[in-house]
């Protein structure tokens, strides 16, 4: 296990690849994986790293970053390449053709439709290319998947909104700003945040939100004023930070005075910067850097043929017992983000206590 690994991850996230980095002479075919399997015993890697869009600030700024950091310190002549879809489903089906076409080692894919991509995943698979599915399970034959709790992630969100709310949680409705219904995590997200808020509050409104657009969000949140009436909502479930800003501006648009707890997940710095203000309640802390070592430690572990040693298992709608680490993901207020964030290096407070955010900062203990 590297040492981020053994730094960040919670309990979850354990997860032990001595005997993949020990295959290099003795490469073993891994799990229940076709004789066409790859059995690379020694030498570099060619590693397709295939992310799914750029309007989450996350996937071009750590996601990215942290994989290829990982494989390089695992494995310093490994080459990574990198594509990303652009929330486009034909082009990262184009992406995938071009990797195996290429005759890469290994695919990490983080899928831009988990369905979609299954038939992606078999070609894959029939020219002995194994796939670790990053931070969405894809569907087919994947090899071993690496993502945060996502039930857990929406129960975070549901139980902060429910604090925020308190004795109030009865005085009005809530509006449900949910993930595109393409990426699978919005589905778990959805439920695991419906676990916690049904019954204990009325939702108003609930929409599944375009390619988790801010833009999308902002016209959602302007037809739930419009609907239910500015003086009606006490609260919304922004599944993410890009979603709460586009919630938020429209909240703010519609006179809505003082705001209402919103939510979001991420941990963007747009985000950061507005529960530190006050605009936003809360985001969601993933740390990035387990998740991108697991996945790093994956790829080259099947690249070379080796059993991939992970925490746990999951099913998917079509593969059963799919290796698999979880981790656990922390709710992000401003009485935390000094301890969480900003100590794990996330963003640094120069980053974040810009002139506008200046004295939240302070009163965060920030500066």
């Amino acid at each position: 296990m590297s040492a981020s690994v053994r730094r960040f991850a919670m309990a979850t996230a354990a997860i032990s690849m001595a005997a993949a980095l020990a295959a290099c002479g003795t490469a073993k075919e891994a799990g229940d994986k076709k004789d066409t399997v790859k059995k690379k015993k020694s030498g570099p890697l060619s590693i397709a790293l295939l992310l799914p869009e750029d309007q989450t600030a996350r996937y071009e700024k750590f996601d990215r970053r942290l994989i290829t950091k990982h494989v390089k310190e695992l494995c310093a002549d490994c080459t990574v390449h990198y594509a990303n879809a652009k929330s486009d489903v034909a082009g990262q089906q184009q992406q995938m053709d071009s990797m195996i076409t290429k005759g890469v080692d290994v695919i990490i894919l983080d899928a831009v439709d988990s369905k979609s991509a299954a038939g992606s995943v078999k070609k894959a698979d029939k020219a002995g290319i194994p796939v670790v599915a990053y931070d969405r399970l894809a569907e087919g034959p994947v090899s071993a998947y690496t993502s945060f709790d996502n039930e857990e992630v929406g129960k975070v969100q549901g139980r902060a909104l429910l604090k925020a709310l308190g004795a109030k949680a009865g005085d009005g409705e809530i509006v449900m700003l949910n993930g595109w219904e393409a990426d699978p995590n919005s589905a778990s997200y959805k439920k695991g945040a419906l676990s916690v808020l049904e019954g204990k509050v009325k939702i108003g409104k609930s929409y599944d939100v375009d390619r988790w657009l801010a833009e999308k969000a902002n016209e959602n949140m302007a037809g739930a004023i419009s609907s239910l009436g500015k003086d009606k909502i006490i609260g919304v479930y922004a599944a993410n930070d890009n979603m709460a800003g586009g919630a938020i501006t429209a909240l703010k648009s519609g006179g809505v005075d003082p705001l209402p707890p919103v939510t979001g997940q991420d941990a963007e710095l747009a985000g950061v910067q507005r529960v530190l203000s006050g605009d936003q309640y809360m985001s969601v802390y993933k740390p990035y850097e387990p998740e991108a070592a697991a996945a790093a430690e994956m790829a080259i572990a099947l690249g070379r043929g080796a059993k991939v040693d992970a925490a746990g298992t999951v099913d998917s709608p079509t593969t059963k017992g799919i290796p698999a680490t979880l981790i656990t993901p922390i709710a992000l207020t401003k009485e935390n983000v000094k301890d969480t964030i900003v100590k794990d290096g996330l963003w640094p407070v120069d980053k974040i206590c810009t002139a506008k955010y200046a004295a939240a900062c302070r009163a965060a203990g920030l500066k």
